[in-house]
């Protein structure tokens, strides 16, 4: 195994998904250490970034999820200090963290997505359901974890999601509702490792259908042999189009059809034991063990 030296796992933060950083860094330091790694806990909430430096630490395993972590933020402060940490550079997390912007860039290189606008609380709601169509997903631009996350299904209802998503971000997403399976791809130094298909019993895949349900059903792989395949080169080219390096998950929607359409780039995923990343890794003949150290061995300045 190559010697990484001093690291450094960085969880906990400050966003509103401090509580799943805290289980996926948890769980990313043990696998590190239980493979040799002099890997140690570090939470920017409670240290100041300045310590990495002072304590020689030589590499960073960004476990941190959200706003101050997977935004460019952290990544930034880490250019500045020149250590070397896992994942997208600057310009590529800030730009997947935005939901909107994200959309934007795939939009333009021509990649399929679901009608969206922003909303404002002077927004005509009739006008937004006459151009959008119903049921409609309301959300935080810079969030992730499915906070402050919407259906509507009614026009009416569209005000309270708005105020409930404009909790967590001035900038508010709406998104046309596309009816067809959810399937998430992982990707690891540009290897798509195979899908996730995910189904629950809830209204849409929530937090709680996240982090806490035990009848949300995950399918690995999620597609047919034949469509794992076809897919591989677009999904590779959504990770491209944003700048993204490393590893990340892509979010999308298949229709009925079989017709895929982006929804949201993921820069630092989940590594719970209810992830998506360390199963699609674990069906590819990949351990926990084994994942995070591909993932530690790529960490880049810049």
């Amino acid at each position: 195994m190559k010697n990484f030296g001093k690291v450094a796992v960085l969880f906990g933060g400050r966003s509103a998904e401090r509580e799943v950083s805290l289980k996926s860094g948890g769980a990313v330091l043990a696998a590190l250490q239980r493979s040799g790694v002099d890997a140690h806990a570090f939470d920017p909430a409670q240290r100041d970034l300045s310590e990495l430096k002072k304590e020689k630490f030589e590499r960073v395993f960004i476990a941190l999820h959200g706003r101050y972590g997977e935004d460019g933020t952290v990544q930034g402060a880490l250019e500045l200090l020149g250590i070397p940490y896992t994942g997208s550079g600057v310009m590529a997390s800030a730009v997947s963290m935005d939901k909107w912007r994200t959309k934007l860039v795939w939009k333009a290189a021509g990649l399929p997505i679901p009608d969206f606008e922003l909303l404002t609380a002077d927004s005509d709601w009739n006008a937004v359901v006459q151009r959008l169509g119903l049921p409609l997903f309301v959300k935080p631009a810079n969030e992730g974890s499915s906070v402050g996350i919407s259906k509507v299904k009614r026009v009416e209802d569209l005000p309270a999601a708005y105020v409930e998503a404009a909790k967590y971000d001035s900038l508010v997403l709406v998104e046309s509702f596309v009816d067809g399976q959810e399937v998430q791809f992982p990707i690891v130094n540009n290897r798509v490792l195979p899908s996730i298909r995910i189904e629950t019993p809830h209204e849409f895949y929530d937090y709680d259908a996240k982090y806490l349900a035990d009848d949300t059903r995950y399918t690995c792989p999620g597609l047919q042999e034949e469509m794992e395949k076809r897919f591989a080169d677009i999904v590779l080219r959504s990770f491209h189009v944003l700048g993204c390096s490393g590893w990340a998950r892509v979010d999308l929607i298949i229709d009925k059809g079989g017709q895929p359409y982006f929804l949201e780039m993921n820069t630092s995923p989940g590594m719970t034991d209810h992830s998506l990343v360390p199963m699609g890794a674990r069906q590819a003949g990949i351990s926990f063990e084994q994942l995070v150290l591909q993932i530690l061995e790529a960490a880049h300045v810049g």
